[in-house]
């Protein structure tokens, strides 16, 4: 059996060329289950981005055309061959590991693609277009660049069009918990039920603050919303667990005091700039980190795919049919001379 990745990308393919191939998200089943298809594949995960259209299969044919599949999903004739990339057994599994690292990504680290190869491989998977190999592959990819925030909850003051981004990202990253305090609980309600989250009205936020691991200010408001005593006393309830607050607001909503409370981590908007330059230098730097991280699991998830098709393919051969003379029909039979 033989794993491939075949697809277009910013890098290969102009937005007008790669708009013609996207496929809409209510039509990657109907699409992929016509691509498998027709591609004689055993498995397939079609993605499909603003950056990139990719199909990621297995098939057991030694000479399938691949390349000719994206063709299926082009709205028009158009020459693609110049556009297209082809990765097989392990180059398959390290664009895949590459891609959800954000490493083929315009933005060098953006998490947002590994999100969306999530939803790829959910969707293939509850169609049942995925198997064995594709299961263990996308799996081992998550596993290997998990985001921290995903067993994190999270408080955002305010409901306007800052908190409502910020929320937007949160959702995208994956946090376990969101809850939306602000003095309109009309607006928290309704931005709390659009992102799956809970609202808290704005005279308990401290309250609800003791269990939180994130508080993130985002409002309008010329004042402070949160003083110096108020934080002393919400460390003391929550018995100094760590807490980290982000203040994107201007004029500030959080007393700049409260980042010399213990276990307390305050960021102001001028301080997530600079953390933003030292943390794209910081990608760069780790480049070669995560290009070792990387070769790594290539290596050991290909032996591991590679043993599991050679016990399939023993499997196959054993049960493979095999005629019954007693059960064979008389007129198949030799008859005697």
């Amino acid at each position: 059996m033989k794993l491939i990745a075949a697809g277009i990308s910013h890098k290969t393919a102009p937005v007008e060329l790669r708009e013609r191939l996207a496929v809409q998200r209510s039509e990657v089943v109907d699409i992929a289950g016509t691509v498998k298809l027709l591609g004689h594949l055993d498995e397939i995960v079609l993605l499909s981005t603003c950056n990139r259209v990719e199909i990621y299969g297995t098939t057991r044919q030694t000479d399938s055309d691949i390349k000719s599949l994206l063709q299926l999903l082009c709205s028009e004739p158009r020459d693609l061959e110049p556009h297209i990339y082809l990765y097989e057994e392990a180059d398959a599994v390290r664009h895949l590991l590459r891609v959800a690292a954000g490493l083929d990504s315009m933005v060098l680290g953006e998490t947002e693609i590994t999100g969306q190869i999530k939803n790829a491989y959910e969707t293939a998977r509850e169609a049942e277009l995925t198997g064995p190999v594709l299961n263990r592959l996308f799996q081992k990819a998550f596993q290997t660049f998990s985001d921290d925030l995903a067993n994190k909850s999270v408080m955002v003051i305010g409901a306007g069009e800052m908190a409502e981004r910020c929320v937007q990202l949160l959702v995208k990253k994956g946090v376990r918990s969101i809850f939306v305090s602000s003095r309109s609980f009309d607006r928290a309600i309704d931005l709390a039920n659009r992102c799956g989250g809970d609202a808290v009205c704005f005279g308990y936020c401290l309250f609800e603050m003791r269990d939180v691991d994130v508080v993130v200010a985002a409002t309008s408001s010329g004042q402070s919303l949160l003083a110096l005593d108020d934080m002393e006393n919400l460390m003391k309830a929550r018995r100094n667990r760590p807490l980290l607050l982000i203040d994107l607001s201007v004029p500030r909503n959080i007393d700049p005091a409260a980042s010399q409370l213990e276990n307390v981590t305050l960021y102001n908007i001028d301080d997530l700039e600079a953390l933003a330059r030292q943390g794209a230098q910081a990608r760069e730097r780790e480049l070669a980190t995560c290009h070792q991280i990387i070769e790594a699991h290539v290596a050991a998830l290909t032996e591991k795919l590679n043993a599991e098709d050679k016990r399939l393919s023993a499997k196959e051969r054993k049960n493979r049919w095999m005629p019954d003379p007693l059960t064979t029909p008389s007129n198949l039979l030799p008859t005697a001379a």
